[in-house]
């Protein structure tokens, strides 16, 4: 039972949510969209939480799965990129071993990593797809999408976070575990799904928007600058919307993304927000 509460708490932990039920939630999300990208997930999930018992990491930081969840990402990540095989099997195991060593890196540091692990590991495994093209994936071309549709953006902005765009359920049972876990956070995740919906009065194109791809760096920015007071909002709003422009700089330059624009837009938000502070005038009581 512990085994299997530390590997659904590394799927709560893609979203910040430290909680078994968060975990089971948006487990349930990712099988409704996809299952294989399910059994991905849980198949890098366990690599990483291996990899991090292997090197014998500290215990309370694996049982938080916080050597969970960026091998998550990096399981479902393959199946989006790569085609199925074993070939992409060794990939999510290499992918999640590297992603659990930059993650122990960044708790020696004491800095927050979020899923920076993850994307530092894709791109790895992304620069091997250069070399061996016919591992990848080859994208279709589509038709341009002339109409929004809210509630499917709205949903996507969400469930993008794990690459899932295919079911709406997805990211109302993310949002759900979220909410069992953290209701300010729930809150603060709603805004950023919503705030980038704005972007639609910016575009012709509405194929990436109602695929959620504006969003999904959003939700993660809100919840992980969520908090009680009005600077806390303003923070986590104004994260939202650099993390909406670093996602824009980056589809029109060709970029894969991934959570980049959200890691990018936090670190700069908690940067600003430690300058401020030290820029406080400090009055002298007569």
């Amino acid at each position: 039972m512990q085994v299997v509460q530390v590997i659904l708490r590394g799927i709560g932990q893609v979203m910040l949510q430290n909680n078994v039920l968060s975990g089971i939630l948006m487990l349930i999300g990712i099988a409704v969209g996809d299952w294989q990208a399910a059994l991905l997930a849980l198949a890098g999930n366990i690599v990483g939480n291996v990899a991090a018992w292997w090197f014998r990491y500290p215990v309370r930081e694996i049982q938080d799965g916080l050597y969970g969840f960026n091998s998550t990402l990096i399981g479902i990540a393959v199946g989006v990129f790569f085609h199925i095989g074993w070939w992409s099997l060794l990939l999510v195991v290499s992918g999640s071993i590297v992603s659990t060593w930059l993650m122990h890196f960044f708790l020696l540091i004491r800095k927050p990593g979020y899923t920076a692990p993850f994307i530092i590991a894709t791109w790895l495994l992304l620069g091997v797809g250069l070399l061996f093209p016919l591992l990848r994936q080859t994208g279709t071309e589509s038709l341009p999408v002339v109409v929004p549709h809210w509630l499917q953006a709205f949903s996507f902005n969400v469930g993008q976070v794990m690459f899932q765009g295919a079911s709406v359920v997805t990211g109302f049972l993310f949002l759900a575990g979220i909410a069992v876990n953290d209701r300010r956070g729930a809150i603060y995740a709603l805004w950023g799904a919503v705030l980038p919906l704005g972007v639609f009065l910016l575009l012709n194109d509405y194929a990436a928007f109602n695929a959620g791809l504006y969003g999904y760096n959003g939700v993660l920015c809100a919840i992980a600058l969520a908090g009680a007071g009005s600077k806390d909002f303003l923070w986590a709003t104004l994260a939202v919307v650099l993390s909406v422009a670093l996602q824009e700089l980056g589809m029109v330059i060709g970029t894969v993304t991934l959570t980049a624009p959200f890691v990018l837009a936090v670190w700069t938000v908690l940067a600003l927000k430690s300058a401020c502070r030290k820029e406080q005038p400090r009055y002298k009581v007569i």
